[in-house]
């Protein structure tokens, strides 16, 4: 069998994102927690965790309750192209009271698992949120799994600080499945972590660009399959991971 690389495939004009007037994301579920008393509330969601290659990024974009307003425009990171995500990245970190974007890598996912490794991300991300001297009450975080908040018993698997002691989100979450699609600031966390990742793989590609991570952004293509065939995995891929989808 040869060993050549296959050619690198042709650039395809970018298509609006369907689903794209799909009725938008509100506040309406986030300002429902107001009668528990919370103000300020972090949208939380993931991107990169069913990816080949390169990290898993959790955004977190933190609302206040009593004075925020929409933000037009903003939709689910998955319903938005390129060009209309890089526009609205920078108005989603002026609109929010705090943002963040965590990361694990490829090398962090092999020895943890998927889920330790979102923690981490999140963890991460969580950090910064804090640091920007803004402390969430909440978390509303995407899908039906707490994959955030850490077992009662810290493992080796958490966050160290350099004093010994665990990094952890201590604030209540409450998951939500779709909430990408309904909350807006879940949805302005996707957009903050798509971007940042989306950034991260085209740096990436600069060293591997015959994977084509620039159009894939590690994801598993065909085309990048068919690279890990004939090149085997880099240093940026998940080789714990059955990277070539059952083949031998």
């Amino acid at each position: 069998m040869s060993n050549a690389l296959p050619a690198t495939p042709a650039k395809v004009p970018l298509r609006p994102a369907t689903g794209i007037h799909s009725k938008p994301p509100t506040l309406r579920h986030e300002r429902s927690f107001k009668a528990q008393g919370v103000r300020y509330l972090a949208g939380v969601d993931e991107v990169g965790r069913g990816a080949l290659a390169g990290p898993v990024s959790v955004g977190i974009a933190v609302v206040d309750l009593e004075t925020q307003k929409s933000l037009p425009g903003v939709r689910d990171s998955k319903l938005l192209n390129p060009a209309e995500r890089e526009r609205l990245e920078p108005l989603v970190r002026k609109w929010s009271l705090a943002s963040a974007v965590g990361h694990a890598s490829a090398a962090e996912i092999d020895a943890l698992g998927i889920i330790a490794a979102l923690r981490l991300a999140g963890t991460r991300a969580w950090f910064e949120v804090l640091a920007a001297g803004v402390t969430p009450d909440l978390v509303l975080l995407d899908g039906s799994h707490n994959w955030l908040s850490p077992a009662e018993q810290p493992s080796l698997f958490d966050e160290m600080t350099v004093d010994g002691s665990n990094l952890r989100c201590d604030a209540p979450v409450h998951t939500r499945i779709k909430a990408d699609m309904q909350c807006l600031s879940v949805a302005a966390a996707s957009v903050i972590a798509k971007v940042e990742r989306d950034q991260q793989m085209c740096g990436l590609h600069a060293e591997y660009p015959d994977f084509g991570w620039n159009e894939n952004k590690g994801y598993a293509t065909p085309f990048h399959r068919d690279v890990l065939r004939a090149a085997g995995p880099t240093p940026y891929h998940r080789v714990s991971w059955n990277l070539l989808g059952g083949e031998l």
